[in-house]
């Protein structure tokens, strides 16, 4: 037998999974655990639809992994369900912003799904927006838009589509009406919105605290009994999937993704359990692949801003202010020859990369003095560097300066 016909014999018969795909970020269960509340709310929201009213348009507030899109898609599952048995056209159309990640995909990917045909390019968003009207007044029922992660498709193009979508009632005259769920890691996000959006937008708030450890664990025990076979987690790992997890924000798909990857670990060593070992092992892991993807993502500045918190903190042993990141960050587009930003474009980056959760900002009170952020880094520095190193850009002139931080030389 050769080497891969060995490999996928092991995949078919796995000592360790009997249905990985309940552990992926993407799955829904039968049962949310602890999201009972907020499953209520919205599904009351959502409610008028059956008697072929628009619901009142949601936006859902949450740090990642708090169970928002899993509370989302659920609910609109069951609605969906509920008005085919009742013969009320509803239709959900849910669409994840991050990666349909420009206006046109986002209003082809809803013409799309209504029936209405567009090119793949070529067309304005305004033209795609009239060709949706013009199918829905012809089709007619409740359209629910979701719009996942809505914060990177608005800090990115503005937001257009946002308001061409709340206004979209005025065009259809009710012969087809359309709401809108928004769902975002910023609370602060649609403070910065258009007033007229903000008003159609925030007719309906949902906010979704962060899970802890207690609720990790149970979440976590009712996926494992579907996933895994029988036996195979040792007694500890559960328990520590969980409490990394909870220092984390309550990150539910943190703790998921601890689980599954540790579970994969097991099966690539051929192992017959999964122990505490292979969670710490995922946890390295997940981490230099979260922290590269982000980190790669970055504008020029924000990986600068970012290099000079690793740098200011000493690779991440202390703690830093903005004033200290900024007199580094100066010093770095000096030596790179790049024209700097200002101080408060500093400030606004160091709070962007605060809500990716590669560094954490805390503002705190120094008395007469006034109040002051103090930043630390909240990812491993040496993940950090060598995604920053992969730009070619900053490879060269930042490796002996970020290097001597991380080592502490």
């Amino acid at each position: 037998m050769s080497i891969i016909d060995d490999i996928f014999e092991n995949a078919v018969a796995s000592r360790i999974f009997k249905r990985r795909e309940v552990l992926m970020p993407d799955y829904v269960p039968e049962v949310l655990p602890h999201r009972e509340g907020e499953i209520r709310r919205l599904a009351t929201t959502l409610a008028p639809a059956l008697r072929g009213e628009r619901p009142n348009n949601v936006f859902i507030y949450g740090l990642t992994g708090t169970g928002k899109t899993a509370v989302t898609r659920y609910v609109l599952r069951r609605l969906r369900e509920k008005a085919a048995s009742l013969g009320v056209n509803v239709k959900p159309i849910y669409i994840n912003t991050r990666h349909r990640d420009t206006p046109y995909r986002v209003l082809a990917d809803i013409a799309e799904a209504v029936g209405a045909r567009v090119p793949f390019t070529g067309l304005s968003t305004g033209e795609v927006f009239l060709r949706i009207v013009k199918r829905l007044r012809v089709v007619g029922g409740i359209v629910i838009v979701v719009l996942d992660e809505i914060d990177f498709l608005v800090r990115r193009h503005g937001d257009d589509v946002l308001y061409k979508l709340t206004r979209a009632n005025e065009y259809l005259e009710g012969r087809a009406k359309v709401s809108i769920i928004g769902i975002t890691n910023s609370v602060k996000f649609i403070e910065a919105l258009d007033p007229r959006v903000k008003s159609s937008l925030g007719e309906e708030e949902l906010v979704f605290p962060p899970y802890n450890a207690e609720q990790l664990r149970d979440i976590l025990e009712m996926r494992a009994a579907e996933a895994f076979q029988p036996g195979v987690l040792d007694e500890g790992v559960i328990p520590l999937c969980a409490a990394l997890a909870a220092r984390e924000h309550g990150d539910a798909r943190r703790a998921l993704d601890l689980l599954r990857v540790a579970g994969e670990i097991a099966e690539r060593r051929g192992a017959t359990r999964v122990t505490v070992e292979h969670v710490r092992e995922a946890r390295r892991e997940i981490e230099r692949d979260r922290v590269g993807d982000i980190v790669r993502s970055l504008p020029l500045h924000g990986k600068l801003v970012l290099l000079s918190v690793l740098i200011a903190t000493g690779g991440g042993r202390t703690h830093t202010t903005t004033g200290e990141v900024y007199d580094v960050y100066q010093r770095l587009v000096a030596r790179l020859g790049v024209e700097s930003v200002t101080f408060r474009r500093v400030s606004g980056i160091i709070g962007e990369l605060d809500m990716l959760g590669l560094i954490v900002g805390r503002v705190i009170s120094r008395g007469r003095y006034g109040k002051t952020r103090v930043i630390e880094l909240a990812s491993e520095a040496e993940a950090v560097l060598d995604a920053i190193k992969e730009d070619p850009l900053l490879a060269e002139a930042v490796e002996e300066m970020a290097g001597r931080a991380v080592s502490g030389v």
